[in-house]
């Protein structure tokens, strides 16, 4: 299999092991020094972490205070330099203990070693859509 595809792939396993809550799997598509950057935290959300174990730490309560996430891909390309992928999709995410559902729409990349590891995840997604989500809307800093 082709580089691009592998990698296409693992972003294809990054959402499934998000959705299935499974973090072993999701911790195996980094490699050790990875960055998750989230550029538009606005000052309320996290603005990402660095190594593995700052990823687990993202991710684990987000695990823990959802019933359900879905992302459904509707863009996923290879770019020209074959270690970066591009992808667009929608969030569904159930709340716990509540019948709403938080939605946004995200822009990610994705870089990847030589190993296939992914070493940079940037997730773009509407602060606005995501602080009013969570009843944060008054909070957003410039």
């Amino acid at each position: 299999m082709e580089i691009r595809e592998k990698n296409k792939a693992s972003v294809k396993s990054f959402f499934t092991a998000l959705e299935t809550k499974n973090m072993n799997v999701l911790l195996k598509l980094f490699a050790n020094e990875a960055k998750h950057i989230n550029p538009y935290h606005s000052g309320i959300f996290p603005e990402g972490a660095n190594g593995k174990e700052e990823i687990e730490n993202y991710w684990k309560p987000v695990f823990e205070n959802f019933d359900g996430m879905t992302f459904p891909l509707e863009y996923l390309y290879a770019m020209e330099d074959h270690n970066m992928v591009f992808v667009k999709y929608k969030g569904y995410i159930k709340l716990k203990n509540s019948s709403k559902v938080y939605s946004n729409e995200y822009y990610s990349t994705f870089k990847f070693n030589r190993d296939g590891q992914i070493i940079e995840y940037v997730e773009i997604f509407n602060p606005i859509l995501a602080a009013k989500g969570f009843g944060l809307l008054g909070e957003i800093q410039p």
